[in-house]
């Protein structure tokens, strides 16, 4: 889906479509050319280059994805505790923010990463052909461009800080929302209630719903991205892409390859902050439970030695 979606955004796609003839003012023709669909540019990718070609970039992207991750949790949990001091706690703004420090941070910390995936993902080779490597695309980026050449589409990931900001606000609010709803419905039991499996569900369901909108609201930087980060590419920055694509190719460009990355993005998401929260919730009550036994055990030390000392 990764090599579908990427190969939909770039410029170099293939058209297949035949044309359709449209009468210019001045009498001339033009030939309006329309992009594969997803599963037809599946089948083209199995056709000519063979089902290993589906696999470029997966190196990069399992090297990258833990890093990335593990830097983004780590920056928005940070700046989320930080900044509920200085704001209303669990505030809009302290989301917001908490969310745009983190996507700046792991967005810098791991570009180069994901421009040699792009890269990769867009390397076409006919099918017997070697493809080329993760180190092989290194050489190519710093020959031609030096390091400069491994933060290309960076403006653009910076833009996609915004994707990141509103899928944090949307899904905090609908897990706060869900939170309040279970109180209510255990006002009578303990101040504070364990969290069970529909807990769970709920958090995956606000996750891919928080997603789904934020996706689509700021898809179109993701096809920009990819633009810039194109081997000998026409395109220079954010600004001067975002205006060219659709002078060329129509308002619709910009939204190339949306389906095949929602039916990636919606449940990767969703699984994993199920998984970050399990696991934040798992860890808390473990250190709780510890932080409990060590009260208790220097409760009775004291206890013991008190009775030593009354009985001496």
């Amino acid at each position: 889906m990764e090599v579908v979606k990427t190969r939909l955004q770039s410029s170099t796609i293939n058209f297949y479509v035949s044309e359709v003839q449209l009468s210019t003012v001045n009498g001339a023709s033009v030939a309006r050319m329309s992009p594969p669909g997803p599963l037809h540019c599946l089948k083209l990718i199995l056709k000519k280059e063979g089902y290993r070609s589906l696999l470029r970039g997966l190196g990069p992207n399992l090297v990258g994805v833990a890093p990335s991750r593990a830097i983004y949790f780590a920056a928005y949990s940070t700046a989320k505790e930080k900044l509920n001091g200085v704001f209303e706690p669990d505030s809009t703004t302290v989301h917001m923010v908490s969310a745009g420090m983190a996507g700046f941070t792991a967005i810098t910390a791991t570009n180069p990463i994901w421009l040699i995936k792009t890269r990769l993902q867009l390397d076409a080779r006919n099918r017997g052909e070697r493809s080329m490597s993760a180190f092989e695309c290194m050489r190519r980026v710093y020959r031609t461009d030096g390091l400069r050449g491994f933060y290309r589409g960076m403006s653009a990931s910076y833009a996609g800080i915004s994707e990141t900001v509103i899928h944090f606000v949307i899904y905090e609010n609908i897990k706060r929302r869900l939170m309040e709803a279970k109180a209510t419905q255990n006002m009578d039991e303990e101040e504070e209630t364990s969290k069970d499996a529909s807990d769970f569900i709920g958090m995956m369901l606000a996750a891919a719903t928080s997603k789904t909108c934020a996706t689509t609201l700021a898809y179109p930087h993701e096809v920009i991205r990819t633009r810039l980060r194109e081997e000998g590419t026409k395109y220079n920055s954010f600004f001067q892409t975002l205006r060219t694509v659709p002078r060329e190719e129509g308002y619709r460009a910009l939204y190339r390859g949306l389906t095949t990355h929602l039916v990636r993005q919606i449940p990767n998401t969703a699984i994993v902050i199920s998984t970050y929260e399990l696991v934040v919730y798992l860890l808390n009550g473990f250190m709780k439970r510890k932080q409990t036994v060590l009260q208790r055990k220097v409760y009775f030390g004291t206890m013991v030695d008190s009775s030593y000392n009354t009985s001496k």
